[in-house]
């Protein structure tokens, strides 16, 4: 209540109530100002916007710490691993560093700390995915002179099919983490991840024929477009880091959060191409193969101090922040014979082997330097922050001439709020961004350059007094600059636009009205539009995949006595409205309205649960980047498990 910015948690709890376990972007599902799932059933990956802009290549954050990603070197997080996620909407890198101004979500993991769990669970879908995965961990026998030490194991092991034809999700993951406490004012928490993920491509179908009928019909939802002889998608990621706090005195804290973390993709596959002609049963495909390899150093060091000048506290925050990146990227483009879209026939194919359209090595090294004073004086608090960050970048290109560019650039935040006895809180504030792209044009072959932004928000939060709810409503006018997009000539590329402006409305509330009675709701309506390109024809109109408004409404009750004691029941609704598959707007992928349910049951350390993703089974298309790629939403799944706690 006293941050002037627009934010939202999706606990632990919420996330287990849903029955969320692989896929992170299905965490986001009930949130405003997101649309999580933008491509729809992709196992590949994560997607998501905030604010209507693609968000989860710069804005995924774990452990406050930016898991940054370019071409297909991108980053799986483990819904299991985290104890719950934060969502910050509007610019935030002035702390965070370079990212979206929509906003950015930072996943926090499972760590070692407090009391003994030991934990297991497992379950499977309609689709025959069934998973295993477990979290245990406590407190270490140590000498009282030696402190206290913590330890935690979280994993997973999950597999099987997915809703499309020849198509498995199959992962792992191991979170251990220990944490040392030589005294009450000292912690070091120590981590590290390893995962796998074994899947394949969906989709890239044709707008006519799955939007709309194509003389044949509907293309089926179960379609591969691609072929079992050659398609595979591969990647394993590890991480380690830690985060360390020192009290130096009651006023003075110290904080260095590292970590590196490493990714190896290959994917092969072959893609859609659309049909030569709306309406054909023919769809021409490209043969595409990716060996992607990047890492990624972080160290963001803090020094805060707390102190009253007169009737002004005072938090200053000053903080260094050191980042470097770099990616092997190795992109071969080719061709391929066409499919049948209602008679596939499949044949061994041969991966691509020819010359690489892309072969470099980019690295971007930046390092920060941030403050902020965050003053309360009586029922007001202040913010004002500022950083600056310098950035090199370097292209070092195996087909064509190498590259760099040297770039440096000032951010700031202001932000008031005021907080009545009535628990209203009104808010406002204004803050500018900088990301530092990196990657190449896919048009031109140039370097990116950086994106910038700014945006002014207003709002009021509201905690109403003896209720544990809190409300909110902000209205917003954001404004990005070079924008990163997807390529209308090559839909697995990426091109920048001149500005894009995204003005709305957000809503929230959440309530847990009992203890066992828990609600959540949300909407968000907002006015997007290329407001500046040298195309001018694009001025005005609304970007591809982008839906306008978003509602949500999910509960969750359980019963603790009488005959039912111990069932519960979780219900959700959830709009997504229409968006274009063209730039020049004149093709609508029409609005849908989804159901979710879910039924548990606990009794002593035992829980059993049935959850239904889109209860109803309705078919529908989640978004369209152009006519040629579009992606089919999830169908209905039915996930049953059971879980023992000790």
């Amino acid at each position: 209540m006293e941050t002037p910015q627009s934010l939202s948690v999706i606990g632990a709890e919420q996330i287990r109530d849903q029955n969320v376990n692989t896929k992170f972007d299905e965490t986001l599902r009930y949130t405003p100002g997101v649309f999580a799932g933008t491509f729809g059933n992709d196992t590949r990956q994560d997607w998501f916007q905030i604010r209507g802009f693609p968000s989860q290549d710069v804005g995924t954050f774990l452990d406050g710490l930016q898991l940054f990603s370019t071409a297909f070197g991108t980053w799986k997080l483990q819904p299991w691993s985290l104890d719950r996620v934060e969502v910050l909407r509007g610019p935030s890198a002035v702390l965070y560093g370079g990212s979206s101004p929509s906003g950015i979500v930072n996943a926090v993991s499972k760590l070692a700390y407090g009391e003994p769990i030991r934990f297991i669970e497992a379950g499977v879908n309609n689709f025959g995915n069934s998973y295993v995965q477990f979290d245990v961990g406590g407190p270490a026998t140590l000498s009282q002179s030696d402190g206290k030490l913590f330890y935690r194991f979280v994993g997973q092991v999950h597999g099987g099919g997915t809703q499309v034809d020849f198509t498995n999700d199959n992962s792992y993951f191991l979170s251990p983490s220990f944490t040392w406490m030589p005294d009450s004012d000292t912690r070091f928490t120590l981590y590290a991840q390893v995962s796998h993920t074994d899947t394949r491509g969906q989709n890239f179908l044709p707008y006519v024929g799955t939007v709309v009928n194509a003389p044949y019909g509907r293309i089926s939802t179960s379609l591969f477009a691609s072929d079992p002889s050659v398609d595979r998608l591969r990647r394993d990621q590890e991480m380690i880091g830690y985060q360390f706090e020192k009290n130096l005195s009651d006023s003075v804290t110290i904080r260095q959060n590292a970590r590196y973390a490493h990714v190896d993709v290959l994917y092969s596959t072959l893609f859609g191409l659309g049909t030569t002609t709306p309406g054909d049963v023919t769809l021409n495909r490209g043969n595409f193969f990716v060996r992607d390899k990047a890492g990624q150093a972080d160290v963001d060091t803090q020094f805060e101090y707390r102190v009253a000048t007169g009737p002004v506290a005072h938090t200053f925050l000053v903080g260094l922040d050191l980042k470097h990146y770099g990616i092997d990227d190795y992109q071969g483009f080719g061709g391929a014979t066409g499919l049948n879209l209602v008679n596939p026939v499949y044949a061994p194919t041969a991966e691509f082997s020819g010359v690489a359209g892309t072969n470099h090595y980019l690295t971007q090294s930046q390092k920060a330097l941030y403050v902020q004073d965050q003053m309360k004086l009586g029922r007001f608090t202040f913010v004002l922050s500022g950083r600056n960050d310098w950035v090199s970048t370097v292209n070092n290109n195996h087909v064509g001439a190498d590259q760099s560019r040297e770039d440096s650039r000032f951010s700031g935040r202001v932000g008031a709020i005021y907080n009545f006895d009535m628990g209203l809180a009104p808010y406002v504030s204004y803050a500018t961004s900088y990301n530092p792209v990196i990657g190449t044009n896919s048009s031109t072959g140039n370097l990116l350059v950086p994106e910038t932004g700014e945006q002014a928000e207003i709002g009021l939060k509201y905690q109403p007094v003896g209720l544990n709810a809190r409300f909110g409503i902000s209205l917003f006018d954001l404004k990005r600059k070079n924008v990163l997009t997807s390529d209308p000539t090559f839909v697995v590329g990426s091109i920048q636009t001149g500005e894009v402006t995204s003005r709305g409305v957000e809503l929230e509330a959440v309530a847990n009205i009992t203890p066992d009675f828990k609600v959540t709701a949300s909407y968000t309506n907002f006015d997007l539009f290329v407001s500046k390109d040298l195309n001018t024809s694009l001025i005005g109109t609304v970007p591809t995949n982008t839906p306008r408004q978003l509602a949500s409404l999910w509960g969750d009750y359980t019963f603790r006595e009488g005959a039912l004691s111990g069932v519960g029941f979780g219900g959700g609704v959830r709009y997504v409205g229409s968006s274009f598959a063209d730039t020049a707007n004149t093709m609508v992928v029409p609005s849908v309205v989804l159901g979710d349910l879910a039924v548990h049951y606990e009794w002593q350390n035992w829980r059993a649960a049935v959850n239904f993703i889109n209860i109803a089974d309705t078919i529908y298309v989640a978004s369209c980047s152009s006519a040629g790629s579009c992606f089919y939403g999830d169908r209905r799944r039915i996930t049953g498990s059971l879980s023992y706690k000790w």
